[in-house]
């Protein structure tokens, strides 16, 4: 189910309050509010960032970053009729939580020197939806609860 980011909505996941955290600092790093996420509370869960850019290559379509629970972070291209984004790249590596000045820098480096051409990524998982809320536990937004 897709929602907005600061929906009050009941929680279905364990994990959804750390990752609304960490898509912050994401949004942050990348320079972009937090208003432009959504994310889709379904099993896995994934996350969509609306970029304020687009790339030379593909002047006519809004870049947007997205995140899966267990493939982690992909840049994509909107498509005009409305069908699946066209994905152009994976940022790679062993974990689906990078920093997110790494997840910056995966977006710099796609605007300097276009797609890398990662293979998508294995299914790489936190372990249980326990597992993944303890490991966005670190992220947190201001006034609210959150980890040490």
């Amino acid at each position: 189910m897709p929602a907005l980011i600061d929906f009050p909505l009941a929680l279905q996941h364990p994990a959804i309050d750390a990752l609304r955290g960490y898509l912050a600092d994401v949004a942050a790093a990348v320079g972009i509010g937090l208003e432009s996420c959504t994310v889709d509370h379904d099993t896995p869960v994934s996350a969509y960032l609306a970029l304020d850019t687009r790339l030379p290559r593909h002047p006519d379509r809004d870049l947007a970053l997205l995140w899966h629970e267990e493939r982690g972070w992909a840049a994509a291209i909107e498509t005009h009729s409305g069908e699946d984004l066209i994905i152009l790249d994976h940022l790679g590596g062993p974990t689906v939580l990078p920093p997110p000045h790494r997840v910056a820098r995966f977006l710099d480096d796609l605007r300097t020197r276009g797609p890398a051409g990662v293979e998508p990524p294995a299914i790489r998982t936190a372990g249980t939806h326990d597992d993944l809320a303890r490991l966005l536990g670190q992220w947190h937004l201001p006034g609210q609860p959150g980890a040490a």
